[in-house]
């Protein structure tokens, strides 16, 4: 590899996880607004499953019984409905259901730069909490016609969680997506 092609490579890399970090801070902060959350989100399993329904959004609704097929704010295209496991960004399918390993850099980064930060969870979880920074830039993105469709899916998703905990998302998950869930572990879910 040249040095311009090994700059590339790492812009790629800076920008996917940019990418990642937005998604995930939005996702928090929606969940976190939400009172049905106890103003947090709770555990790394929750925070897994709720972004597997943000990256699927045309699988959200049979996990989710309060959200509704046409939900207008999920954003669905006819291409995601017709294909809903043909996303930007797949998952890989792990023990626990559907998971990313960029979530522990994605998630230390923004501890690190001050927009997340660590509370107590439930039964000794790990839990995540905006900072006051963290909400102005959650607002910020919102406001951004780029952002704007993942905050209003993160909103939904939120909303439409309350109440449940990452293990009965993963419980449903395997429950109504068997066909899906029934592959060996690290295969992309495709």
């Amino acid at each position: 590899m040249t040095q311009t092609q090994d700059w590339e490579a790492l812009r790629w890399v800076v920008d996917d996880l940019a990418y990642h970090q937005a998604r995930v801070l939005l996702l928090v902060q929606a969940v976190a607004a939400n009172p049905g959350h106890a103003r947090k989100l709770d555990g790394l399993t929750k925070l897994a499953k709720l972004d597997f329904l943000v990256r699927y959004p045309a699988l959200a609704s049979v996990i989710l019984d309060d959200l509704a097929d046409n939900e207008p704010r999920m954003h669905l295209s006819d291409e995601e409905v017709a294909a809903p496991t043909e996303v930007e960004d797949p998952m890989t399918r792990y023990k626990y259901g559907p998971w990313d390993d960029r979530y522990y850099p994605v998630v230390g980064a923004l501890i690190s730069r001050g927009l997340l930060r660590y509370v107590k969870g439930r039964r000794g979880s790990v839990a995540l909490a905006p900072t006051p920074a963290g909400r102005r830039f959650a607002q910020a993105l919102t406001e951004d016609s780029l952002w704007r469709e993942i905050a209003e899916r993160c909103e939904v998703v939120a909303e439409a969680s309350e109440g449940l905990s990452g293990n009965a998302l993963k419980e449903r998950i395997y429950d109504r997506l068997a066909g899906l869930m029934d592959r060996p572990h690290r295969e992309v879910i495709a």
